[in-house]
């Protein structure tokens, strides 16, 4: 009868969890960029007699899935951090039951 084992390479996936909140980090740069962007495109529309407007309305319709993502890949982030802890508790729980 074989038995269930996990494993999980606990370096790997911290570098992953750092990774996925990088990944989040510079998206909500992102979105902040696009912001500016959008604020200085609508200041300018009168110039533009409003094609400036039109693409800050485009950039509005984009920007709340980039902050999405951008909350999506912290979560992702926390979510392997907490699979570490509980990975590690698990293992150091489990084996004072086998003294």
């Amino acid at each position: 009868m074989a038995t269930d084992e996990v494993f999980m390479d606990i370096p790997q996936v911290q570098n992953m969890a750092k990774s996925f909140k990088g990944f989040g980090d510079v998206l909500d740069a992102i979105a902040k960029a696009m912001e500016a962007i959008s604020a200085s495109l609508k200041a300018t529309a009168w110039l533009s007699l409003g094609a400036t407007y039109a693409a800050a309305q485009y950039i509005d319709r984009i920007k709340p899935n980039v902050t999405k993502a951008a909350n999506k890949m912290r979560e992702l982030s926390g979510d392997l951090e907490s699979a570490i802890r509980s990975y590690r508790d698990g293992d150091n729980s489990g084996s004072r039951r086998f003294c």
